[in-house]
């Protein structure tokens, strides 16, 4: 089996936790063959938004077809 990793990043005006499902949610409806994800980062984005915007850096592992 050969894996392919590659990093999204979610977002969410709720929590860190809605913003990992945001990314995984993303994964899993575009990627077929996930197997795992990692959360890597997590930010708050102040600047350019009226409230708070959660971050989530993920990196999703997926299994490649032959």
């Amino acid at each position: 089996m050969v894996f392919k990793k590659i990093t999204l990043i979610g977002t969410s005006p709720e929590s860190f936790d809605a913003a990992a499902d945001d990314a995984i949610d993303r994964a899993t409806e575009t990627l077929n063959n996930v197997h795992w994800v990692e959360v890597d980062e997590l930010g708050v984005e102040i600047a350019s938004v009226e409230d708070r915007e959660y971050q989530a850096e993920v990196t999703v592992a997926f299994q490649l077809e032959d």
